[in-house]
């Protein structure tokens, strides 16, 4: 930018600008264009119609223009960025060039010097042409990222990556693997459980599950699909080359001296590309303590009382992502004494435990849940616990352990605690081994935290409380509240609690189930003993102000 730029002196000449602004203003403004605007008090388009009438030089609107239609061997940065001219389309030997500036001449021969193209300028708005370069910077050399996040998120490392074929990357991909790592970092900090990376068409998106809830929280250049998939598949040791078939892997990323965070990857291919999806296993999770997931005092009891029994059959329901995983590694830490041997078999095997033998059921290598259990009960177990009952032969060996003398833990997809019970019989398992065996079911669901800080008392009409389900002793002092959203949450929600329904089998109930009960029938004599369902637990959690009613009717599905 110079003082006798001819379209400076063209703007002194009209009498637009003067010498002394031009003194004032000329530190804050980068271009010759920039300078005229904030002199002048005219915005971008107003210059760039100027210039139209000016130097008959035709008018671009760049608001409709995709930086990806920048021909790729003309994408030259240091050109680019020092004559503030960006390339909009090739035909034949000519070459149409965006500018702010039409009197720039020595910056239009430098461009078809180096390009050996004849150049076609077309006027545009200096604010929209900045902002389309530094789109087609962020999107060709990698992402949006500042220097202070470039060496923040440089310094993180993937445990056990090869270290030669990390160097090759990080030559050429600096860029992608500095913003894989924020990715991941700040999917941590924000508390999702999963992440999910996802190419379409026109666009690739990331998206965070936080709270049981997808948000999207980023959309890198489509473009760059597979040099994001191909780096996340070197962090999770998988094979590059085979986009064909679903592939899972995992990756340790440490994040400071201390801490390391396991990822469990799941690769997918789809339409466009590969979609990816991780979920953060978070160890601390599994130690958190009973006291705070949520459990009423009365249903605590009954499953500290169930874990303290030297045999019987714990079962843990819920659809996925309900937290059935972290209620049943909270159970095994309490349980987790140097007097005990505990043996685990999961698919996958989420979270290590110190002290608990785990093993990772291997279809292809007939490790099955059924075949695991039958090994367990050779090593002298005191308590077994298996991922999943998926079918009558694990069901059936789950109940023999159960009732030999040791304490077995399990889950089952089912909706509530009276069906879990019909499960097991529609699977075939006799009625007498299921009433003998079970001890306590948990029927659980997440639900989200109000945010302490900005929830909101809400006013409903008794009619419509009683509709809902509480009776009039909880409507006389009862006060909802729903979510107002502020700079500490996610949409008014802060976090999650279970919302539970513990049923333990007492001898009635076990009548009942010999008896060749429907779930209906065991699910009245469940209320009749006193066990809440699901619905009444969450009324209880939406009574006392953790969460709103309008999250307890979605998750109990009201």
């Amino acid at each position: 930018m110079e003082h006798h730029s001819p379209l400076l002196r063209k703007f002194i000449t009209l009498g637009r600008v003067t010498p002394d602004q031009i003194k004032a203003k000329q530190a804050d403004a980068t271009t010759t264009a920039e300078l005229i605007c904030l002199c002048s008090g005219m915005s971008g388009q107003e210059l760039a119609e100027q210039c139209l009438d000016l130097f008959r030089v035709p008018y671009f609107d760049l608001n409709g223009f995709d930086v990806a239609n920048v021909p790729k061997d003309l994408i030259k940065e240091k050109l680019i960025r020092q004559h503030y001219l960006l390339p909009l389309v090739k035909k034949d030997r000519k070459l149409f060039i965006a500018t702010s500036d039409p009197t720039d001449y020595g910056a239009f021969e430098n461009f078809e010097f180096s390009t050996g193209l004849q150049c076609e300028i077309v006027v545009v708005d200096h604010k929209l042409l900045e902002q389309k370069i530094d789109q087609l910077f962020d999107s060709s050399s990698g992402l949006s990222l500042s220097e202070d996040e470039f060496k923040e998120f440089a310094s993180l490392d993937v445990e056990d990556e090869p270290q030669t074929q990390q160097q090759d990357e990080e030559k050429d991909d600096a860029p992608i693997i500095v913003y894989i790592n924020k990715i991941l970092m700040d999917a941590i900090k924000k508390g999702a459980s999963d992440l999910h990376f996802e190419p379409y068409e026109k666009k690739y998106r990331v998206r965070f599950r936080i709270d049981g809830i997808l948000h999207e929280m980023a959309s890198p250049p489509n473009s760059l699909a597979s040099r994001l998939s191909a780096r996340i598949k070197v962090m999770s040791h998988l094979d590059i080359a085979e986009k064909r078939k679903p592939q899972d892997g995992r990756i340790k990323l440490k994040i400071s001296e201390r801490k390391s965070i396991d990822f469990r990857v799941s690769t997918l291919p789809t339409m466009w590309g590969e979609k990816i999806v991780m979920r953060i296993l978070d160890s601390s999770a599994a130690k958190l303590g009973i006291d705070v997931l949520g459990y009423e005092p009365e249903q605590k009891d009954l499953y500290l009382n169930a874990l303290e029994q030297p045999q019987g059959m714990i079962l843990v329901t819920g659809p996925t992502g309900s937290g059935k995983t972290v209620s049943l590694y909270t159970g095994l830490n309490i349980l987790n004494k140097p007097e005990r041997n505990i043996s685990t078999a999961e698919d996958p095997v989420e979270i290590n435990l110190e002290g608990i033998n785990q093993v990772q059921i291997n279809t292809k290598a007939d490790m099955t849940f059924a075949n695991a259990l039958k090994a367990f009960l050779r090593q002298d177990p005191d308590v077994v616990m298996v991922g999943e009952i998926r079918d009558l032969e694990t069901a059936e060996i789950s109940i023999k352990a159960a009732q030999t003398g040791h304490l077995v833990m399990s889950t089952l997809h089912t909706n509530s605690a009276p069906e879990t019970l019909t499960r097991l019989l529609n699977m075939g398992v006799p009625a007498y081994n299921v009433a003998s065996s079970v001890s306590l079911i948990i029927a659980q669901r997440l639900a989200r935290r109000l945010c302490p800080k900005c929830k909101e008392p809400e006013q409903l009409p008794e009619e419509e409380l009683r509709r809902q389900g509480f009776n009039d002793t909880q409507i006389k002092e009862l006060t909802l509240f729903s979510p107002k959203g502020c700079d500490h949450c996610t949409d008014g929600y802060k976090g999650r609690v279970g919302v539970y329904e513990v049923v333990k089998i007492t001898p009635e109930m076990s009548h009942k189930i010999m008896a060749g009960a429907n779930s209906l029938e065991i699910a009245e004599l469940a209320d009749q003993l006193g066990f809440d369902n699901l619905r009444k637990s969450g009324l209880k959690k939406a009574a006392s102000g953790v969460t709103s009613l309008a999250e307890i009717n979605r998750v109990t599905n009201y």
